[in-house]
């Protein structure tokens, strides 16, 4: 069995569906069930008994050490985080507390538990950091793309805590020998993304005939990855990644924002006509540009390439398209994510008009 932590998120739940799907190897599920967190998305595990669902906190000590206690996992992929950039603006102190305090106590906990292993299972044993490049801060055009070895300069509250998590990773390794792998990935896109993010919000937003909120002038150039690509990336790193090594897992798909917006209009144009005729695009809405807002990240994925064979399977066409295709077919889902809270979230930020 492993310990997937923030199991029911967006990559979470996709790394879930897919280990079991792949591997087949039991999973102890524990999310706290915050507003991104959502059963739904793991509505085809019901019954599953290769899925064990705790509802918890990874900041929770005795909860974490006696689920360790009882089910004995062989590794610990953490993705419990707060992870939405204008939300640590307006509020950064939930950030800190699961993003720095909850990692030091999972860390706490696993260490203790890994210590007290017999040899062969210690030997065994991986703790696996999930984390982002926003860590390392924003790339001037034609600068070189991340390296593992990029010094960490995060700008956000967001980016600033997962910064954080990721030094006390490093030092709960050089410090107690405990066997952690970190994996820095870029923007992740795909099923079961809670519609506060770029892609799934510009699906939501132009189906619901609303406003496309675009910040600035839509040029801040992102790496996209298809998170079926990155589920992928992780269990290659848990499978043969170097203890104490940092893998950057990137898409090779650099693209501003706006291009962004246009493929998904172009694609909802195509899939989803408006009823009155006409491109999604008509929509699109510039908005304030976001505080400090990181003008450039790309990922250079060439040492998880070179070391662990891994290189995405999708292109951004392709993922892009069953992206758009998966909310197209999914409508239950999405009115399901969309409670009031959301809607006040959505108003908060963008103003009562785009609501």
């Amino acid at each position: 069995m492993i310990l997937v932590t923030g199991g029911a998120g967006f990559i979470g739940s996709n790394f879930v569906l897919d280990w079991l799907a792949a591997e087949g190897e039991p999973v102890l599920n524990l999310d706290k069930l915050t507003y991104a967190g959502n059963l739904a998305s793991l509505a085809a595990l019901r019954g599953d008994a290769r899925h064990v669902f705790v509802q918890g906190d990874i900041g929770d000590a005795p909860l974490v050490a006696r689920l360790l206690a009882e089910h004995r996992p062989r590794a610990i992929v953490n993705f419990a985080a707060e992870s939405h950039v204008d939300r640590s603006i307006h509020g950064a102190g939930e950030f800190i507390q699961t993003n720095v305090v909850g990692t030091f106590k999972l860390l706490e906990a696993a260490t203790h538990y890994w210590q007290a292993l017999a040899a062969p299972e210690k030997g065994a044993f991986r703790f696996l950091h999930v984390s982002t490049d926003e860590v390392y801060g924003s790339l001037a055009p034609g600068a070189p793309a991340f390296t593992e070895d990029h010094a960490y300069a995060p700008n956000s509250p967001y980016s600033a805590s997962k910064a954080a998590s990721d030094h006390l990773v490093r030092a709960w390794h050089h410090t107690h020998g405990l066997p952690v792998l970190t994996t820095n990935c870029s923007n992740n896109y795909g099923p079961y993304h809670f519609p506060e993010k770029l892609i799934p919000l510009m699906i939501v937003n132009a189906l619901s005939a609303k406003p496309l909120p675009v910040y600035g002038d839509g040029r801040q150039v992102r790496d996209w990855l298809y998170v079926e690509d990155h589920c992928r990336a992780i269990r290659r790193v848990l499978e043969a990644g170097r203890p104490g090594e940092t893998y950057n897992v990137g898409g090779w798909n650099e693209k501003p924002n706006i291009e962004i917006v246009h493929t998904v209009c172009a694609l909802l144009d195509e899939l989803s006509p408006r009823a009155g005729g006409g491109s999604y695009a008509a929509q699109i809405t510039h908005v304030a540009d976001r505080p400090g807002h990181d003008r450039r990240y790309a990922i250079d994925a060439r040492k998880i390439e070179r070391e662990l064979g891994w290189r995405p399977a999708e292109t951004f066409e392709s993922g892009i398209r069953k992206t758009v295709r998966w909310y197209l077919d999914h409508p239950d889902w999405v009115a399901e994510v969309q409670s009031g809270a959301y809607r006040d979230w959505v108003a908060a930020q963008y103003g009562s008009a785009l609501a």
